[in-house]
């Protein structure tokens, strides 16, 4: 997931996607279990992962992210360990459950109403 920047670059690259119409789906240690948002552009905010996808798109940083929620473990120290690490079932049937309320708004994201799958996702509770 560390470099996942060159597949989502190539694919780009052939198919000639601009940033912009890039969606990213990533876990987010700065959300609990169970909640998913929608987001575009910003920073990396020390993921490696889209540090990488935004070095590998020359920098540009306006693809769309889905944001899935897997709570922090409380020190930093504890980051790579609880990220790599199988998460324990409470938190894996909050997280399905996250997937599968972002996969509702998929028709959404296709015809491009991002405000409308925004609002639809954003509404979800954990």
């Amino acid at each position: 997931m560390n470099r996942s920047g060159q597949a989502v670059a190539a694919l780009a690259g052939f198919f000639r996607i601009p940033p912009e119409s890039i969606l990213v789906a990533h876990d987010e240690l700065d959300m609990p279990p169970g909640v998913a948002k929608l987001k575009q552009g910003g920073g990396h905010g020390g993921h490696n992962g889209l540090r990488d996808i935004i070095a590998k798109l020359g920098n540009q940083n306006s693809f769309h992210r889905l944001r899935l929620g897997i709570g922090h473990p409380g020190h930093a120290s504890l980051v790579s360990g609880y990220v790599l690490g199988r998460a324990p079932q409470a938190e894996r049937e909050k997280l399905d459950a996250s997937i599968d309320f972002a996969l509702d708004v998929v028709p959404e994201i296709l015809t491009g109403d991002w405000t409308r799958a925004m609002q639809r996702l954003h509404s979800q509770k954990a």
